[in-house]
C-alpha cells in the first residue's frame, strides 16, 4: 500500500530583506585603507567617468550575516521542490532529478566566473563544450545546424518563426505567405510568436481521434501559407502517427514546418525531427536535458534546422577552425535574422545538458524515453481508476507520456474544482500541480508527467494523495476548498499582480513606486 507521509511545512512570517536590520548594521566591517596608502593611491573615483557615478549611495538593506543566513534559511524551508519531495506535478515541464555532479560542473569558478567580454583565446574549453553539444543536438534532431542563443522555448519558437519569414522573403513571397498554421494543443508560445510578428493565425482542433484534423489542414493550406507550427505528441499525450502526412501537406502548399520539442522526454532515440520531414525544431535544454526549470528562469531553447534555413539562424554559432585547432564564435553569416539576446546562451543550462548527454549516450537517452513513457502510463492507469477522474478524447488510445486529465465529473458532484485540489495536493507535501495552460478547452484539466526520474513507490504515493482527496471532496468538499491548511501560505497569491503589467514589480524599488500610487 502506498505511503502518504504526515506533511507539514514550515511557515515564517518573513518579511522581505529590505525590512529587516537597521541603519549601519553590517555583515563584516571592512578595513579602512591606510593613510599612506591614500596618500599613494589619491583620489580612485576619478578613473571612474562621471556619468558612472551614483549622486546617492543605492539603497540597500544593512544586516548581520547571522541575520542573512536566518533569512534565507527560512525561505528555503518554505520551497518545495524536486530535492525535497516528489515533484511530478508540474506537467508539461518535465521535473527531473538534476544530478549533482552536474550542478558541481555548473558552479565550477571555470564556468561561473567566465564573463560574455573575454577573449576567445581564454575561454577555449567552454566553446569546445558549446561546439560539441550543437554536435550532439544535430544527431539527437537529425538537422544540419544548431543554435544555442535562445532564452527558453518561446523565445526559440519566435525566433524559427523569423525563420520562415526570412526564407520566403528571400523568394520574394514574404508579403504574399502571411498566414501561420497552429494547433489549439500546441503551446500558445506557437500562436503568440507569429501574431507578434503580424502573421495572420489559423489554429485546428483536435478530431475524434485526439489528433489535429487533417481534412482542416488540407482546407486551409495554399498560396498564403508561410508554415506550420506544431507539437507531436500534443499535452493530451497522443502521438499523431500521421505526421509526416500533415508536413507533406504544408511542403506541397509552399511552405516550412517547425516541430516543437520543447518536451523531448518520450521520444529520445525513437524519432528524430528530421526522419518526419521537419524544417526546424527546438528543445528546451531545462526540461528534457535536465536543468532545473527555475520557474521563468534560467532556460535555455535550442534551435536545430535544417541546411536550407542554416544562414538565416541567429548569430553567434560555436564553430572550429580545423586549420588553427581553436573554437570561436562565428558571427559571418550575412543573411541571419540577427541577435535574438545578448551573450552566446545560458551557460549553466548549456554546461549541464552536455554533462547530461556524456554520461548517458545514445543507447541512455533512448532508455531515457522508454522509461518515461513506462512512468507516465504507469500513473495514467492508477488516476484513471479515482473517483472523479476523466480521459477526454480518444477513449482507449494509448498515451506517449504525460496525458490531460479531467476533474469534470470530480467538479459536477461535489463542487470542488481543480484549482481547489491544486492548493490542497501541497497539504500531501506535493508542489502545485499546473493543471495546464491556456487554452483550456478541457473542463477541470490536470496534466501530470511522471517523467524517468521517479519510482514505482514515488508514483503510487502521488496517485495516493489524489485517491484521498478525491475522498476528502466527496465526504467533506469544505477541507479542499479552504485548502491549503499546512503550507507556508495560506491563501493563494493574487494572480492580478503576476499577469498585469501595471500591478506586478520586478524590484523592490519598483514595488515601493506601485505601493505609493496605490496608496495616493
Amino acid at each position: 500500500m502506498a505511503r502518504i507521509r504526515d506533511f507539514h511545512q514550515a511557515r515564517w512570517d518573513e518579511p522581505i530583506i529590505f525590512d529587516i536590520g537597521r541603519k549601519g548594521e553590517r555583515g563584516i566591517l571592512v578595513e579602512r585603507p591606510k593613510k599612506e596608502v591614500m596618500e599613494i593611491a589619491g583620489d580612485t573615483s576619478r578613473h571612474i567617468p562621471e556619468g558612472f557615478l551614483r549622486k546617492t549611495p543605492p539603497a540597500l538593506p544593512e544586516i548581520s550575516q547571522m541575520q542573512v543566513l536566518r533569512h534565507y534559511l527560512r525561505l528555503s524551508q518554505e520551497t518545495i521542490g524536486t530535492d525535497l519531495n516528489i515533484d511530478i506535478g508540474l506537467g508539461t515541464c518535465t521535473m527531473k532529478y538534476s544530478p549533482k555532479n552536474h550542478e558541481t560542473f555548473a558552479n565550477s569558478p571555470k564556468v561561473a566566473e567566465l564573463h560574455p567580454y573575454q577573449d576567445e583565446s581564454t575561454v577555449q574549453g567552454i566553446l569546445e563544450l558549446m561546439y560539441h553539444l550543437q554536435e550532439y543536438l544535430k544527431e539527437i534532431s537529425g538537422m544540419d545546424e544548431v543554435c544555442l542563443n535562445a532564452g527558453g522555448g518561446s523565445q526559440a519558437i519566435f525566433s524559427n518563426t523569423s525563420l520562415i519569414r526570412a526564407y520566403h522573403e528571400a523568394r520574394g513571397e514574404g508579403a504574399k505567405r502571411n498566414e501561420i498554421i497552429t494547433t489549439i494543443l500546441s503551446h500558445p508560445a506557437n500562436a503568440g510568436a507569429p501574431s507578434t510578428l503580424g502573421y495572420k493565425l489559423i489554429t485546428l482542433y483536435p478530431d475524434e481521434s485526439g489528433c489535429p484534423d487533417l481534412e482542416a489542414l488540407k482546407a486551409c493550406v495554399g498560396e498564403h501559407t508561410a508554415g506550420l507550427l506544431i507539437t507531436n505528441p500534443e499535452d493530451t499525450g497522443i502521438y499523431n502517427e500521421r505526421i509526416k502526412e500533415y508536413v507533406k501537406i504544408v511542403h506541397e502548399a509552399g511552405g516550412l514546418c517547425i516541430y516543437d520539442q520543447a518536451n523531448l522526454n518520450g521520444l529520445f532515440g525513437l524519432t528524430r525531427a528530421r526522419e518526419a520531414g521537419f524544417d526546424a525544431c527546438h528543445y528546451n535544454l531545462h526540461k528534457s536535458f535536465s536543468s532545473p526549470h527555475g520557474s521563468q528562469g534560467p532556460g535555455a531553447g535550442v534551435q536545430c534546422v535544417t541546411r536550407d534555413l542554416a544562414k538565416y539562424l541567429p548569430v553567434p554559432i560555436a564553430a572550429y577552425d580545423e586549420e588553427t585547432r581553436t573554437y570561436y564564435l562565428d558571427g559571418g553569416f550575412p543573411e541571419s535574422i540577427g541577435k535574438i539576446r545578448k551573450y552566446q546562451g545560458v551557460t549553466p543550462v548549456i554546461v549541464r545538458a552536455y554533462a547530461y548527454i556524456r554520461s548517458l549516450g545514445g543507447e541512455g537517452l533512448k532508455q531515457v524515453a522508454e522509461l518515461a513513457i513506462l512512468n507516465n502510463n504507469y500513473l495514467l492507469k492508477k488516476l484513471e481508476s479515482v473517483k472523479g477522474i476523466s480521459l477526454p478524447w480518444a477513449k482507449g488510445k494509448k498515451r506517449l507520456e504525460q496525458a490531460r486529465l479531467s476533474w469534470e465529473k470530480l467538479t459536477e458532484e461535489t463542487g470542488v474544482n481543480t484549482d481547489d485540489i491544486d492548493r490542497r495536493i501541497v497539504d500531501y507535501g506535493f508542489q502545485s500541480y499546473f493543471a495546464s495552460h491556456h487554452p483550456m478547452i478541457i473542463p477541470e484539466p490536470f496534466t501530470p508527467e511522471a517523467c524517468e526520474t521517479y519510482s514505482k513507490q514515488d508514483i503510487d504515493e502521488y496517485a495516493k494523495a489524489f485517491e484521498m482527496i478525491s475522498e476528502e471532496a466527496y465526504q467533506d468538499p469544505e477541507i479542499v476548498k479552504r485548502a491549503p491548511h499546512k503550507a507556508a501560505l495560506k491563501t493563494q497569491i493574487n494572480q492580478d499582480m503576476l499577469i498585469k503589467p501595471e500591478l506586478f514589480a520586478c524590484t523592490w524599488r519598483a514595488y515601493q513606486k506601485k505601493k505609493s500610487k496605490r496608496n495616493d
